[in-house]
């Protein structure tokens, strides 16, 4: 690694100031008259030499301002004034601030004051009173970070008068050509002294707007534009008026950009002998020239062989001198840039150690084949063949040496040799032709034509040479079939000759082109077969509604797709917000037949919102059905449908109660449906009507005092809607509300069946008369430390006179009272009766049963039960037995503590006993299992006491 300073070499001495760390150069104890300047890497290799781009050093320092004082300036109020700051000696960028009689005071710039950021002075456009004072100049070096002062400069006013209003005078300008760099930001400088104090305006002179990103300080009299593009470029103007005048000054802001590479040459290979061209080009502006450098020297292009042509290097007939590194330098006023490349020249005799002939190449027998001859060597020499041993005339060798043999037989096949020479020397390389059977597909070219479901076998049969593997791949419309994907329809079929697939279950969207690939390693062959698919028709298109009427609808369509089968006819469906999906309707023609495409629906309801769709048939089957129509509403018209299963009656006194079933919403025909209910007395002329306006509405109750109880009426109910009334239903025949029972039932009496039974019976009242039936009777009763009002009801429905109040408690006094009730309501109460019901049975079960059993027999015997004092007495046990403890067991009743039961052999039994009495069964005794009767064996089961 080698450095220059302004091209001369530096020497690396012991004590010097420089030092290399890592090929970087360090320098210390930086001197700005030695250490300024242009400095350039160099590094050498074995390869050659490159040098670096330059880089230009310069030190950044700040002088102190010389301490002289300065001058009074003296002027008029209403004057424009300039304060000079005079920066000292000083490298790298400086910003100016100016304190106003001390610090911190510092001046503010606005549409009167000005600091230019390029000299440093101070402007006032118009001087005031409160100006006066000392102006100090503070100026800032922004790399050192260091700043000085100035010395002060007083601002005194004159005695001699104002100044008068004068035209703006532009003090700060900007150059008449601003040459500006590529993406950096340019701030132009502009402000005028004046009195008024003038306003700052800037443009572009070719009427451009300003973009977004152009930053205007009104304020301060700077037009910033950050990152500079060719389309800134242009003449601007800055302009200062006030009503005295105007006054303006235009500069030009011309782009530059320094050199930027677009295209780079790479390292090169040559053989010796051959040509090199290496193209270098950069962007820039004002357009690069360029130069190329060989190992860090410029290249001398006066050899005829080195050309130089505005960026391309050509050198001819390649010397192994011309090996080393190469630089190209393009370079404009404002930069350049280095590029790096390597050139080797190689020099040697045939080599195939990198490429040999392949041992083996295989050929098809009528086809081309190809054996290549691709030796190192350098420069290029001759190639030539020989088969065995005898040289190869005529052939065909292609320029890169490789041998070419077209229409092979098998008189081609046997061992080639390459054998390729140049001035450094012989090389050869040999390899074998192996000449292989053509393979053929044997089966033909098809046209297969199927119905949607079917399976089909697709063949794909070849002769071939035995010594080959097949390949066989199927495409279906150009895409690879993957079996085993696809649904699962794709399936191969076929053996080792035969690449057969088969389709299982076809479908529409299985028609298309098939073809069988078949490979081998010497050459490839292909079959097509056309599939077409036959199924029921697509969708037809374009459907739509032209028009509606109250029971109509007018449709049209197009055909969809047939898929290979004439359409023969169309099915017209339609569904409504209240069809249980989709339903066929009724057309004009009634049969739509294929070319058919426009038909007529009849029979609809009015005012309805309708979809229809329709579908096609052909001779394999029905499609899918068209998009549904946009929904479309029939025209309203009267109402035609009538309410069903009128009917009436009930209700309360003097009322006649109509009722019907409301008529479903889309039989209304239009809005503001309703009934018209009509009635008259059986036999009358005239008819009352009355409107109901809910079309829910299901009942209309007609209230009236001259109305008789319980006499017939002849009632009908109409309707109607916006369009005007519909018809009446049939005329039926009801009753008015008929009038409550009159009469209490008589003969009330209750009788206590058990501890918790009360049997209850009365006589009847007449069934009915001209005024009022009667339905059945309401029985009440309730305990005798409850209340009336709480009381427990039971209803009988028809003529029944008794009733068996069940699940009471025993030894407990009932009070109970009877009416009879129709659709009017309860008739009188009855007389209160009571009763009290029997003791409850016994709550003790019977213990210490003891059995046995002798020829078919079973002896029971247990304690007598004995019943409390607030029990009944008992009356007799109740003997209940079964096979097992879930079938319906047999029961005997005795008044004794004994029994003998006659049983069949080889079962065994389940038995329990329980006592009775007039307050009902007591408490049943356990199960006791009674096994296959055996002998005469006893139990005794209280005690759990076995004895024998």
């Amino acid at each position: 690694i080698l450095w220059k300073l302004n091209d001369s070499f530096i020497v690396l001495r012991a004590g010097s100031r420089y030092s290399l760390v890592g090929g970087n150069l360090h320098i210390s104890h930086l001197n700005k008259e030695e250490d300024v300047g242009i400095y350039q890497c160099l590094a050498s290799n074995s390869f050659g030499t490159i040098v670096s781009r330059e880089a230009s050093l310069h030190i950044a320092y700040l002088e102190n301002f010389k301490t002289q004082r300065r001058s009074p300036v003296r002027v008029r109020e209403g004057q424009g004034v300039v304060l000079l700051c005079g920066p000292p000696p000083h490298s790298g960028e400086l910003t100016f601030t100016w304190i106003f009689n001390q610090y911190p005071s510092f001046v503010i710039q606005d549409t009167r004051r000005f600091v230019s950021q390029k000299t440093g002075n101070l402007y006032i456009a118009k001087v005031e009173p409160s100006d006066v004072g000392n102006y100090t100049c503070v100026v800032t070096n922004t790399v050192t970070k260091t700043s000085v002062q100035g010395p002060p400069t007083p601002l005194v006013l004159r005695i001699d008068g104002v100044m008068g209003e004068y035209e703006p005078k532009i003090e700060v300008q900007f150059p008449d050509i601003v040459p500006v760099a590529k993406s950096s930001t340019v701030k132009l400088e502009c402000f005028a002294l004046g009195n008024p104090v003038p306003t700052i305006s800037w443009r572009r002179v070719d009427g451009a707007s300003f973009g977004r990103k152009v930053d205007v300080n009104k304020a301060s009299g700077v037009l910033e534009i950050p990152y500079f593009q060719q389309e800134d470029a242009g003449i601007y103007e800055c302009v200062a008026e006030n009503t005295r005048g105007r006054n303006s000054v235009k500069g030009k802001l011309s782009f530059y950009a320094p050199p930027h590479l677009i295209e780079k040459p790479q390292d090169a290979q040559k053989p010796i002998d051959d040509t090199l061209v290496w193209e270098c080009k950069a962007n820039a502006k004002p357009k690069p020239s360029y130069r190329w450098l060989k190992n860090g020297d410029p290249l001398d292009p006066m050899e005829d062989r080195v050309q130089v042509n505005n960026g391309v290097l050509t050198i001819s007939s390649l010397k192994l001198a011309d090996i080393g590194m190469y630089q190209c330098v393009a370079e404009n006023k404002h930069g350049r840039i280095f590029t790096n490349t390597e050139l080797r020249v190689i020099a040697i005799a045939p080599d195939f150690s990198q490429n040999l002939l392949k041992a083996q190449t295989l050929a098809r027998q009528g086809g081309d084949v190809l054996i290549e001859c691709k030796p190192k060597m350098s420069p290029r020499g001759m190639i030539s063949w020989r088969k065995g041993k005898e040289a190869l005339r005529e052939i065909t060798v292609l320029d890169n040496g490789s041998l070419r043999i077209a229409n092979v037989t098998k008189m081609d096949a046997g061992v080639y040799t390459c054998v390729a020479r140049n001035q450094f020397g012989v090389a050869s390389s040999a390899g074998s032709l192996l000449v292989k059977e053509p393979t053929v597909i044997t089966s033909p070219a098809g046209h297969l034509d199927v119905t949607v479901g079917e399976s089909i076998v697709l063949p794909c049969q070849v002769s071939h040479d035995p010594t080959l593997d097949l390949k066989f791949t199927w495409f279906f419309n150009e895409q690879l079939i993957h079996f085993g994907t696809h649904g699962g329809y794709f399936e191969k079929v076929g053996s080792r000759s035969a690449g057969d697939i088969m389709i299982r279950n076809i479908q529409l969207r299985h028609a298309g082109k098939y073809t069988c690939a078949v490979q081998t390693k010497v050459d490839s062959v292909s079959i097509a077969t056309d599939v077409i698919v036959r199924g029921p028709p697509g969708p037809p298109v374009e459907f739509k509604v032209s028009e509606m009427t109250e029971s109509t609808a007018s449709l049209s369509w197009g055909p969809g797709l047939d898929n290979h089968s004439p359409i023969l006819s169309y099915i017209i469906q339609a569904r409504t917000p209240f069809s249980l999906g989709w339903q066929a309707v009724t057309t004009v023609p009634e049969l739509l037949g294929g070319k058919q495409l426009s038909a007529t629906v009849i029979d609809l309801s009015p005012w309805v919102e309708y979809e229809f769709r329709v579908l096609a048939t052909n001779s394999i089957g029905t499609g899918e059905p068209s998009k549904p129509s946009k929904k479309a509403r029939t025209k309203e018209m009267p109402p035609r449908v009538t309410p069903a299963r009128v009917n009436g009656g009930g209700g309360g006194r003097s009322e006649l109660v109509i009722t019907w079933e409301p008529v479903p919403e889309e039989l209304q025909s239009g809005p503001g449906f309703g009934y018209v209910v009509a009635f008259r007395p059986h036999g009358a002329q005239g008819w009352m009507q009355a409107a109901v306006t809910s079309p829910d509405a299901s009942r209309y109750v007609f209230k009236n005092e001259s109305i008789p109880p319980f006499s017939p009426y002849q009632v009908k109910v109409g309707v109607y809607n916006n369009k005007g009334e519909g018809p009446f239903g049939p005329v039926t025949t009801i009753y008015s509300a008929e009038e409550e029972p009159s009469r209490a039932p008589g003969r009330l009496r209750a009788r206590s069946v058990s501890a918790s039974e009360v049997e209850v019976t009365w006589k009847p009242l007449a069934w009915s008369n001209n005024r009022r039936r009667i339905l059945g009777y309401e029985l009440r009763y309730w305990g005798e430390r409850d209340k009336q009002e709480t009381a427990s009801v039971i209803r009988t429905v028809g003529n029944r006179t008794s009733v068996l109040i069940k699940d009471l408690e025993g030894s407990s006094t009932y009070f109970m009272s009877l009416r009879a009730y129709n659709s009017a309501g309860l008739g009188p109460q009855s007389a209160i009766v009571n009763v009290t019901t029997k003791k409850p049975p016994p709550s003790q079960a019977p213990v210490k049963i003891m059995w046995n059993t002798s020829n078919s027999k079973v002896i029971l015997r247990w304690d007598q039960v004995h019943a409390l004092e607030n029990e009944s007495e008992v009356t007799g046990y109740k003997v209940m037995y079964s096979q097992d403890k879930h079938s319906r067991p047999s029961v005997v009743e005795t008044n004794t503590t004994s029994l003998e039961l006659s049983l069949p052999v080889n079962q065994d039994y389940v038995i329990q006993i329980k006592p009775f009495s007039e307050g009902g069964e007591g408490s049943s005794s356990r199960q006791i299992t009674i096994p296959r009767i055996a002998g005469g064996t006893t139990f005794f089961f209280s005690d759990c006491v076995k004895s024998s």
